[in-house]
C-alpha cells in the first residue's frame, strides 16, 4: 500500500502576486512537499491563504464630496473638510467567515431608518463586501458600524462617503494591500447599485483634493494639485429638500447639441486650469457656467436659481449644484466671507424656495478617506 509523507517546504509565506483588474495585490502561498514512499518521487502543492488581519478593530472616516463642479458632469470632483461619513469594523467571530454583518446605523441624518442593516442593501456593506473579494477573505467575518454624519440625498456624496469610509477600513484591517484604484473600484460597485456608475464622489472621497476621471474602462483617475499655499473656501448650504440622484439623472437629456458640447468642455477645461493655478476668480466662472445639467436640475430644486445670484451678488465667485442636489456650492477665499455669502443664500432659500436650509463654509480636504483608530490584535 503506497503511503506519503508531506512537510512544509517553507516555515514562513512565500511572496506571491495576484493580478486583480491591472493591479497587484499581494497574498500568501505556502509549499508543500509530499514523498511518495513506494515510487520514490517528491510532488509540490500550492496552497493559497487570505491575508490575516492586523487589528482586531479599526475605525475609518471619509469625506464629503462635491461632485461635477458646474461643466465637470461625471468626470470631476472634489472632497470636502470636516464633514463625513465613519465606519467602525472589527473581527467578530460570531460572523461567519469570509462574510460582513452590520451591527449598528447611527447618525443625526433625517430619515437614517431608510438605510438597511442587510450589507448587500447598503453602501457600506457592498463595498466592504467587494474590498473582502479583491483581498480573497475567507477566514475571519467583520463586523461593521456605520454612522452617518452626511443627510441622505443631500449631493455631498454620502453613498459614496458611507462605502469609501468601508473599504478603507476593509483595506486598513487587513494591512493596506489594496491600491487606491482598487479601493475605489470597490467603491463603484456600490455606487453603482445606489445611483450609477460614476466616480466623481467616491475617487475623491477616496483620494482627496481635486480629481478628474479621464477613463472609466479602464479605470483612470488623475488627481488635479491645488496649490497649498492658496485659501480656497466651500459654502455649501443644504435644504430641507431631497433630491434623490437616479431622479436628477433622470432629468437630464439623452443628446445635447455641438454650441452646448464645444462650451462646456472649454468651461471644463478652464476648470482644471484654474484648479491647477490656484485661480479662484476663473474657477468660480467656469464653475458657474454648466449649460447641459444645471439648467435641467436647477427648476428641480425650489429657489435654486434665486441661490446662485444671491451667492454671486454676495461675492462668491461661482455657485453651482453640488453633485445631483440639493446642496448649493458657492467658492470663495476667505472664512468669514464664506459665512456672509452662507447666510444670503439661506435666505434666498427661504424666500424664493420656501425651504429653510443649513449652511457649511469649509475648505478643502487634500486627504482623503483615512484610518482614525486601531487596536492590535493581542
Amino acid at each position: 500500500m503506497a503511503a506519503s509523507t508531506c512537510f512544509f517546504q517553507s516555515s514562513s509565506p512565500l511572496p506571491f502576486n495576484f493580478k486583480q483588474r491591472n493591479n497587484q495585490i499581494h497574498i500568501s502561498i505556502f509549499r508543500i512537499r509530499c514523498y511518495n514512499t513506494s515510487q520514490k518521487h517528491s510532488s509540490v502543492v500550492t496552497l493559497t491563504t487570505d491575508p490575516p488581519p492586523v487589528y482586531s478593530s479599526v475605525k475609518a472616516f471619509a469625506p464629503a464630496t462635491v461632485a461635477n463642479l458646474g461643466p465637470g458632469f461625471d468626470f470631476l470632483g472634489c472632497a470636502v473638510d470636516g464633514i463625513g461619513d465613519t465606519v467602525s469594523l472589527k473581527v467578530d467571530p460570531d460572523v461567519h467567515p469570509g462574510e460582513i454583518s452590520i451591527s449598528h446605523i447611527s447618525g443625526q441624518t433625517p430619515n437614517i431608518h431608510k438605510l438597511s442593516k442587510n450589507p448587500l442593501w447598503n453602501c457600506a456593506g457592498i463595498a466592504a463586501i467587494e474590498a473582502m473579494k479583491m483581498l480573497r477573505i475567507r477566514s475571519v467575518g467583520l463586523s461593521l458600524s456605520l454612522e452617518k454624519g452626511l443627510p441622505l440625498g443631500s449631493g455631498l456624496g454620502s453613498s459614496a462617503a458611507s462605502a469609501a469610509a468601508a473599504a478603507v477600513a476593509v483595506n486598513e484591517i487587513f494591512g493596506k494591500r489594496l491600491s487606491v484604484d482598487d479601493l475605489v473600484l470597490a467603491c463603484l460597485k456600490s455606487e453603482e447599485k445606489v445611483s450609477g456608475y460614476h466616480a466623481d464622489n467616491v475617487a475623491p472621497s477616496i483620494m482627496g483634493g481635486f480629481v478628474l476621471i479621464r477613463n472609466y474602462q479602464p479605470l483612470e483617475l488623475m488627481p488635479l494639485k491645488f496649490p497649498s499655499e492658496k485659501d480656497l473656501y466651500f459654502v455649501l448650504v443644504t435644504p430641507e429638500f431631497e433630491a434623490p440622484t437616479k431622479k436628477m439623472r433622470a432629468a437630464l437629456p439623452l443628446e445635447i447639441g455641438m454650441p452646448h458640447h464645444v462650451w462646456n468642455s472649454s468651461q471644463a477645461a478652464a476648470l482644471v486650469a484654474s484648479v491647477l493655478q490656484g485661480d479662484l476668480f476663473m474657477l468660480g466662472k467656469a464653475l458657474s457656467s454648466d449649460k447641459i445639467v444645471e439648467p435641467k436640475r436647477a427648476p428641480l430644486i425650489p429657489g435654486m436659481d434665486a441661490v446662485k445670484k444671491a451667492a454671486i451678488q454676495a461675492g462668491a465667485f461661482g455657485c453651482t449644484i453640488s453633485g445631483a442636489g440639493p446642496t448649493a456650492v458657492a467658492v470663495t477665499d476667505n472664512e468669514e466671507k464664506g459665512h456672509i455669502i452662507a447666510q444670503h443664500m439661506v435666505l434666498a432659500f427661504q424666500k424664493e424656495g420656501n425651504l429653510n436650509a443649513s449652511a457649511n463654509v469649509k475648505q478643502l480636504d487634500r486627504l482623503g478617506a483615512r484610518l482614525i483608530s486601531s487596536v492590535h490584535l493581542n
